[in-house]
């Protein structure tokens, strides 16, 4: 019972992982793309010359406003350092990711029922203890050479440009989409994802006929290949997740993570006997965790429809469906870890253990759980996962911040207001020149929020963080104007359209003029990114991103306030 526990333990530890969102749980940022930036110094002379600059008076016409925004696009504010300890959490956290995807590899019946025949042949051939157990240690860090070189791979063929722009894309994210799906349906048994069996049986050959550290090496890679029906998907998975955070690093630490679980039971098998002794025999169960991750990749996948759906303005996938999605597939995995859905490669179950019991029972709650969400509920282990809060069709009761006050000199109609859906609670602009026009009419500063349709941690914010009643109130005192930095159906004027030395590509559309007007201005290409300003937009504190506790993240709105309060008061 034990070990069957044990075995459940990582199973489970690898749901929360995923739900809770081993895609973005923490406090990190969703692009992180910051190395071909170029920072301003402070002190420097381009720092000076922005400090310098008086403000605008209210009564400019927009033809000046937008010279001004141009203008201050040369001269970067501030030097806003790179978050390195950002970039490290994301990294553990794919790493812990892979690490958990490793262990539940092993788990799979392609791969759990081997180690007992490598590790004797290990003996056999080795010939002593001593030298299988240095034999088993070379085997295990050929499967960590193996996996890393494929995640080095990916890193050299897309580039960091290339990752930020897959968590970014509608047809990547569709793609993705699919891919998942195709994964969950091999892991429910419909079919097998195989390699060319031309291509294995020779790597298969060279492990027979060589001998060293070659025939070693060409074993793990045999390993790699027969068991990629087991897994390929968890692999696929790992890869997915890892590019669309965008870290360069990150495909190659995840593949790291997860050679390393799969690796260390072979050879601690071979240092350690015991160890061999007092794991689980092969049944059944294996390939029940199998399809309980079928389960897991089907509900993934559609995270990355809603982002390709949000991206795309299908506005078909809203937060309802998405939802109702999901309560049904925990809801079909807790009967099926109860017995009462069957798959064509499962065994009879005579009887349901207790551990199975618990976990049909955790897969129920999760799924009632989900309920109250249709109708406005925020579901706030789902933040950033789902779609955000305004999509959903019908709010029960108006979730969201209220504001303290209806402004009424507020404009009816705002650009951009048909393609872009504003956040519960709040009334933003989509475009810079509008809103700062606006906040020097009503004398308020700026809160310029860059953010992204697939950004993960953006809705995160606004339907965790945003809905926080203090919050939204001191939100409210700002003119907030979002700029969404992956919109590519609304495009520039042409007297807009420039090349962007940092971005190496062409502003002709609205989501690369506000990414180039963020990296230009603010030395940063991360969302969130928060910004809050003057009417010169350059900051009163330092720009922020994600801050997912709400009285923290409400003390630095607060100190944004405060700044440009005291900096009216010698004008009064």
């Amino acid at each position: 019972m034990k070990k069957t526990l044990l075995v459940l333990s990582l199973f489970f530890l690898f749901i929360v992982t995923m739900t809770g969102h081993g895609f973005a749980a923490t406090q990190v940022q969703d692009s992180t793309g910051t190395d071909d930036l170029v920072f301003t110094e402070v002190g420097s002379a381009q720092d000076s010359a922005v400090n310098n600059i008086v403000k605008d008076t209210v009564k400019k016409d927009t033809i000046a406003q937008s010279a001004s925004i141009d203008q201050a696009k040369d001269k970067p504010a501030t030097a806003v350092v790179s978050d390195e300890a950002n970039h490290k959490k994301t990294l553990w956290q794919t790493f812990i990711a892979g690490l958990v995807g490793g262990f539940l590899a092993f788990l799979m019946p392609c791969i759990f029922p081997m180690v007992p025949l490598t590790i004797s042949y290990f003996t056999k051939r080795a010939g002593s203890k001593n030298k299988g157990i240095g034999q088993a240690i070379i085997y295990g860090l050929s499967i960590i050479v193996i996996y890393v070189a494929f995640g080095l791979l990916i890193t050299v063929l897309f580039g960091s440009a290339g990752l930020n722009a897959l968590s970014s894309s509608g047809l990547f994210n569709f793609f993705f989409f699919i891919l998942l799906v195709v994964f969950a349906i091999s892991f429910f048994g419909a079919f097998e994802i195989t390699l060319p069996s031309s291509f294995v049986n020779k790597i298969d050959n060279k492990a027979d006929n060589s001998k060293g550290l070659g025939g070693i090496f060409f074993m793990a890679a045999s390993l790699a290949l027969v068991s990629f029906s087991c897994t390929g998907p968890i692999i696929g998975t790992l890869l997915v997740d890892a590019s669309s955070k965008g870290e360069l690093l990150a495909p190659a630490v995840g593949m790291f993570g997860f050679s390393l679980a799969l690796a260390l039971p072979f050879t601690l098998s071979a240092i350690f006997p015991g160890f061999l002794s007092s794991m689980p025999k092969s049944g059944g169960w294996l390939n029940s965790v199998k399809v309980c991750l079928g389960f897991l990749e089907l509900a993934l996948a559609l995270k990355f429809l809603s982002a390709a759906d949000l991206v795309w303005h299908w506005e078909w996938f809203d937060r309802e469906v998405f939802l109702v999605l999901w309560i049904v597939i925990f809801f079909l995995m807790g009967i099926y870890l109860l017995g009462k859905l069957k798959f064509s490669h499962d065994s009879d179950l005579p009887y349901v253990s207790v551990p199975r019991l618990f976990l049909a029972i955790l897969s129920f709650s999760f799924a009632i759980y989900m309920v109250p969400g249709l109708w406005g509920a925020p579901v706030s282990v789902l933040s950033g996962l789902a779609p955000p809060m305004n999509t959903q069709d019908f709010i029960l009761n108006g979730n969201g911040s209220s504001q303290s006050k209806v402004d009424t000199e507020f404009p009816s109609k705002v650009k951009y207001d048909d393609v872009f859906k504003k956040p519960i609670g709040f009334t933003p602009f989509f475009d810079l020149e509008e809103g700062l026009a606006y906040a020097k009419k009503v004398n308020k500063p700026v809160m310029i929020d860059f953010t992204g349709w697939a950004c993960v941690n953006c809705r995160k914010m606004e339907d965790k963080v945003w809905i926080d009643a203090e919050v939204g109130r001191i939100i409210n005192e700002y003119v907030l104007i979002q700029l969404y930095v992956d919109e590519r159906k609304i495009k520039m004027p042409k007297e807009k359209v420039h090349y962007s030395e940092i971005l190496r590509t062409t502003t002709d559309d609205l989501g690369k003029w506000n990414g180039d007007f963020q990296a230009t201005k603010y030395g940063s290409n991360s969302q969130p990114f928060y910004v809050l300003a003057g009417h010169d937009l350059i900051p009163l504190v330092k720009p922020q991103g994600a801050i997912f506790d709400a009285k923290e993240y409400a003390a630095y709105l607060q100190s944004g306030l405060d700044k440009f309060k005291q900096a009216e008061k010698p004008n009064e």
